[in-house]
């Protein structure tokens, strides 16, 4: 669907909900940018209803609930609205740990050059009745913290645009050129990855957004390719990353009742008078560590030393930025 159209089915869903009587289709026009013609050229007013009429097409196949009828017995024209009761969303209720994870998510985005879309979306949760507050998920925000070439290449992806950049592996001291038409970003493990196919070896690749050097450059027209039918970001990533078998166990004690995500993948699980001890499975200490930070005091590292010492780590890194967030009244 282009641009333009996607913005008059926009205003056009937006006019419906905003009346509460039935809106002729020259009502319609009058008021909804893109419906301009001249009402007095038959060509002009023909071309302008075949538009009007596939637009209410894909509303409907979309599921908008568009209704037809008439303000009164006096009308001959008939008018259209969109019927609130079955458009509004339902109550939304959220846990207190889900409206921290909306929270977080608000200030990945921030952080991540999409500062309007998460604003809009906050608004929309706080107009539905649910208070989240984005100060109460400050200390963990380093948790989810985005690299440079996040917003160019995710950008990118979204408008289907070819990137160069410079990227170097660790086995090599320089950079080299790459040349890549993005299909998206994922974040797998605490790391964040960019899919896409590699123009230079003409294969699909995955890289690490923490190892693309200098700028992401845009090249080329929007739209110049597409991604595959079916497309499975987080697949390509594991396969890419070699996804090892855990072969280490960590041993964590958590608090009665919380850590729920934790206890889904625990190997072992046993209570105890100060807490519940689960054995989890792990083959990288760093990204068991980026998890177990989320749960903050929930959880508490019994075994190994390497878990327990990159636990501490995070918190020394979370309590810096906290500081830093604060001395700038929470804007960096």
């Amino acid at each position: 669907m282009s641009r333009s159209r996607t913005e008059r089915l926009v205003n056009l869903v937006i006019c419906l909900l905003s009346t509460r009587r039935f809106l002729t289709a020259a009502q319609i026009a009058a008021t909804v940018p893109g419906y301009e013609h001249d009402a007095d050229d038959p060509r002009d007013h023909e071309a302008f209803q075949r538009k009007f009429e596939r637009d209410k097409a894909e509303l409907r196949e979309l599921g908008v609930p568009l209704e037809t009828g008439t303000a009164s017995a006096f009308d001959t024209e008939p008018g259209y609205r969109i019927a609130h009761r079955e458009y509004a969303l339902p109550d939304i209720r959220l846990e207190p740990d889900e409206t921290a994870a909306v929270g977080i998510a608000a200030r990945l985005w921030q952080h991540a050059g999409l500062a309007a879309a998460a604003s809009s979306g906050l608004a929309k949760l706080r107009a539905g009745g649910i208070d989240v507050d984005s100060r109460a998920t400050l200390a963990l925000e380093p948790v989810v913290t985005v690299d440079p070439a996040f917003a160019p290449l995710t950008t990118a992806a979204r408008e289907r645009r070819e990137v160069r950049f410079d990227y170097r592996v660790p086995a090599e001291d320089v950079a080299t050129s790459r040349r890549l038409q993005p299909w998206g970003v994922a974040c797998w493990r605490g790391r964040w990855y960019v899919v896409g196919h590699d123009l230079d070896r003409d294969a699909t690749r995955c890289f690490r957004l923490s190892r693309v050097t200098g700028t992401v450059r845009c090249v080329g027209p929007a739209g110049a390719y597409a991604p595959p039918a079916e497309l499975d970001l987080i697949s390509h990533v594991a396969r890419w990353s070699g996804e090892r078998e855990p072969a280490a166990r960590a041993v964590v004690l958590a608090v009665p009742g919380r850590a729920a995500g934790l206890r889904r993948w625990a190997l072992h699980s046993e209570p105890g008078r100060h807490g519940d001890r689960l054995v989890l499975p792990y083959s990288d200490a760093e990204a068991l560590a980026g998890q177990l930070v989320g749960y903050g005091a929930d959880v508490q590292v019994l075994d190994p030393p390497e878990v327990r010492d990159a636990v501490i780590q995070r918190l020394k890194e979370i309590a810096v930025r906290h500081d830093e967030l604060a001395a700038t009244g929470g804007r960096l």
